[in-house]
């Protein structure tokens, strides 16, 4: 087997492969980066920069959600306990984020380790895959220097890549392409220069934390189309759902069944009401998204974080748990609408920062040192240098722009184009209108007009067009699952050639 990337959704699917005493005759794992099994979210930084879910929803190794939470527990017996990484107001531990990469470099050395022990092959190769072609029936992954690897199945991990340049400021004296990581790409900013920040999500709340623990006093706006600011999360309560269930839409799945959005929104109510919250607190939320002044709102839930109505935190535990499942039930003309009008703001919602983070913008932006810009239109470089930001009330300036917007809507990282246009020239892989490759939902094998392919699978956000909530730690997990169980499978078939490794969609 060859995995193509080795960030955490590797770590995730290593870990899967190695839960099982049948395991691939060998395992090659290709990645050119500075940063093993880190990716680009985990990387040595700034401590400032902290893990927005709790343990359980960042551990690697499926159904054992106590994983995370047990390693901090052995680390500290070594190093001491570290009271600065609960949260105040909710009381939930929100490690560094380095920190969090130390974790999944232990948990892939772990599962290396065991797949050795089980008879598995290791090999480490650290250049990136630029072309993987079927040859005889057979798999090849050639790295840009055309050294040839054979495999057996392959599953592309290669990320989400960089921000994308909506207003092409590449190269603009004072323009900050990607903010990672904070303490070498922020080190230039002045201490009182006025700065824009492009976006409003979790990147830009990361940049605001930096700049802030920095000591920057300079007027920091953070500037988009919306001004969506990223939900806070709640304090924790327990519930276990019961109607919104992964195992009732794979159910509708096996049986050939369709869901409207209606259908989906019933099954929410009746949720929500089985634990007392009532459905409309819920819609009333993802409504005002877009609506209520962003200062005004993040105000607003910041009291909300002992709310007794747990309306929210089962929307937040729902979405990710179920919405790969639901995704593929919904009409073509549900999904459209879905994404045109909530997304951002359910992003927001099930996306949530600390409490403690929150409560660091409220304080800037009380003080009149952050700003929340809606309507941007456009950054242009000025002509004496800096920016001119114009948007919803004029032109302003800056001295810097920090570009925290998520990466481009095709989701094919720059560094990956020629490895996918490998697999899309041989009609091995096809592009979903929605961006990605398309995969199937039960195995996230690459699909094309022939079938599902059993030899090449897609982890992460290459697979956004097909799923729903693709990224986080929880959903990489079950996908992870879902491909070493196809793996497993297909061994066990023994197939050769193209035609035996098709499967009817």
């Amino acid at each position: 087997m060859g995995i193509v990337g080795g960030g955490a959704s590797a770590v995730c699917l290593l870990d899967a492969l190695s839960r099982h005493e049948e395991v691939p005759r060998s395992v090659t794992v290709f990645d050119p980066s500075a940063h093993l099994w880190r990716g680009r979210a985990y990387q040595p930084d700034s401590a400032v920069l902290r893990v927005n879910a709790p343990p359980e929803d960042m551990t690697v190794r499926a159904g054992d959600p106590a994983h995370f939470a047990r390693w901090l527990k052995a680390r500290e017996v070594v190093l001491g306990p570290r009271t600065d990484h609960v949260d105040a107001r909710s009381g939930i531990p929100f490690p560094p984020r380095a920190l969090y990469g130390d974790y999944l470099e232990q948990c892939a050395r772990s599962a290396l380790t065991r797949l050795a022990a089980l008879g598995s092959r290791i090999r480490l190769v650290r250049e990136a895959v630029t072309e993987l072609v079927r040859e005889d029936g057979s798999l090849r992954a050639y790295t840009a220097d055309r050294a040839a690897f054979a495999l057996d199945h392959a599953v592309l991990c290669v990320g989400t890549g960089a921000p994308a340049d909506p207003h092409g400021l590449a190269g603009a004296p004072g323009f900050v392409a990607d903010p990672y990581p904070v303490v070498r790409q922020l080190a230039g900013i002045g201490e009182r220069d006025r700065v824009v920040v492009l976006g409003s999500g979790l990147t830009a709340v990361d940049v605001v934390l930096s700049l802030t623990a920095a000591g920057h006093t300079g007027e920091v706006v953070l500037a988009s189309r919306r001004g969506v600011l990223p939900g806070i999360r709640q304090r924790p309560v327990e519930h276990e759902l019961r109607f919104f269930t992964a195992a009732h839409f794979r159910t509708m799945a096996a049986r050939g069944e369709r869901l409207s959005l209606d259908g989906a929104v019933a099954l929410m109510r009746a949720e929500l009401s089985a634990a007392g919250s009532r459905f409309d607190t819920v819609a009333r939320e993802i409504a005002a998204g877009g609506a209520e002044e962003p200062v005004a709102r993040l105000r607003r839930q910041l009291g909300m974080v002992d709310d007794p109505d747990p309306g929210l935190r089962i929307l937040q535990r729902a979405v990710p748990d179920t919405g790969p499942d639901v995704w593929p039930l919904l009409p073509e003309q549900d999904r459209t609408r879905l994404l045109r009008d909530h997304y951002r703001t359910i992003m927001s919602l099930c996306c949530p920062m600390p409490p403690a983070s929150a409560a660091t913008l409220l304080r800037q932006a009380e003080s009149g040192r952050l700003h929340v810009l809606r309507g941007l239109e456009r950054i242009d470089p000025g002509p004496a240098g800096g920016f001119r930001v114009r948007g919803g009330d004029g032109v302003r300036h800056a001295d810097v722009v920090v570009n925290a917007v998520s990466p481009p809507a095709h989701r094919i990282p720059p560094a990956a184009a020629a490895l996918i246009d490998s697999l899309t020239g041989q009609g091995l892989a096809s592009r979903h209108p929605r961006g990605g490759l398309a995969v199937a939902r039960a195995t996230s094998g690459l699909r094309t007009g022939g079938g599902t392919d059993r030899r090449v699978y897609a982890l992460g956000d290459l697979a956004a067009g097909s799923l729903f909530f693709t990224f986080g730690v929880p959903s990489l997990v079950d996908r992870a699952v879902d491909i070493a169980a196809a793996v497993r499978r297909d061994a066990a078939r023994s197939t050769v050639g193209s035609a035996d490794s098709m499967q009817p969609v």
